[in-house]
């Protein structure tokens, strides 16, 4: 039976994928209470990095939102199996920290990190509200433009 969010993203059309295994001396979520916290979730897609290269050099301000909203996919994708699969457990995104990989002197991250953002508002409705950083960063890994994580209150 689909829940309540799994409507949501049918209606959105969108598909939240298995979340990526890490691929170092990590896990790609922690639960401890009722708070679930990602480990930083990069713009990967059917196992391929997108997006690679430094904002407002070789990837532009709206390629970089795009490359958020994929990170945002992949962290309700680390979120959904911290919760068996079943979304409707979420009772509130708590806090992003986006980093984006951009040009010295750079800052437009907030925008950037918009994309995620608007995508856990989307999805979640008022639940997806949230703090939030947007930190500019001089390198993330594989030159990757954008890489965001996450706090998850779950019942």
């Amino acid at each position: 039976m689909m829940g309540t969010i799994d409507d949501r993203l049918a209606e959105l059309g969108m598909e939240i994928p298995t979340p990526a295994a890490p691929v170092a001396n990590y896990v790609g979520w922690v639960r401890t209470g009722n708070l679930v916290f990602t480990a930083g979730q990069v713009p990967l897609k059917d196992g391929e990095f997108m997006y690679q290269g430094i904002v407002g050099d070789t990837v532009s301000v709206e390629d970089a939102t795009e490359a958020a909203k994929l990170c945002a996919i992949n962290i309700i994708a680390q979120v959904k199996q911290a919760c068996d699969g079943d979304l409707d457990k979420v009772k509130r995104i708590v806090k992003l920290v986006g980093f984006v990989n951009g040009v010295p002197g750079f800052g437009d991250q907030p925008k950037i990190i918009n994309g995620a953002s608007d995508m856990m508002v989307e999805v979640f409705g008022d639940k997806g509200k949230h703090a939030r950083s947007a930190v500019g960063a001089g390198s993330l890994p594989i030159n990757l433009s954008v890489e965001i994580e996450a706090v998850v209150e779950v019942e």
